[in-house]
C-alpha cells in the first residue's frame, strides 16, 4: 500500500478528496492543491483534478437550470407587467425538482467514486476523463 507525504494511504486520501466534493467546494480545492503541488503519485493528482472537475461539471448544469428559471421568472414579469397573466409556479417547481434531482445525482456519483477510490480503482466519467486524459 502506497503512502502519501502525510503518512496515510493514497486510497484514502482520494476518496477524502470525492468525499470533500459532497460537503464543501473549498475543502476540495484545498486538498486538490495540496496533491497537486506536493505528490508525486499519478493516480493520485488524476483523482484529485478529476474531483474537482466532476463538482464543477455539475455546478455548471446547476447553473445553466437556474438561468432558466431565472428566463422564465422575467417571462413571467413581462407579462405580468403587460397586464397579462401567467402562472409559472408549476414550472418552477419543475426546475426546482431537477436541481434536487441534480444534486442528489452528484453526491451519489460522489459517494460511489470515494468508495471505488479506497481501492486505488476509479469510474469512467465520459467528457471529463477525456479532457483529463488530453490534459494531464
Amino acid at each position: 500500500m502506497q503512502k502519501t507525504r502525510l503518512g496515510i494511504s493514497v486510497g484514502i486520501f482520494g476518496a477524502a478528496c470525492y468525499f470533500m466534493g459532497i460537503i464543501s467546494i473549498i475543502p476540495l480545492v484545498v486538498m486538490a492543491g495540496y496533491i497537486l503541488l506536493f505528490e508525486q503519485h499519478e493516480w493520485l493528482r488524476k483523482t484529485a483534478v478529476k474531483a474537482v472537475a466532476i463538482v464543477v461539471f455539475f455546478s455548471i448544469i446547476s447553473a445553466v437550470i437556474g438561468l432558466v428559471n431565472n428566463a422564465s421568472t422575467f417571462l413571467n414579469d413581462i407579462v405580468v407587467l403587460s397586464n397579462g397573466t401567467m402562472n409559472m409556479s408549476s414550472f418552477n417547481r419543475v426546475i426546482s425538482l431537477c436541481r434536487t434531482a441534480l444534486s442528489f445525482v452528484q453526491a451519489l456519483f460522489l459517494l460511489l467514486m470515494g468508495f471505488k477510490a479506497l481501492k486505488e480503482g476509479s469510474m469512467k466519467f465520459g467528457a471529463v476523463d477525456n479532457v483529463i486524459d488530453k490534459h494531464m
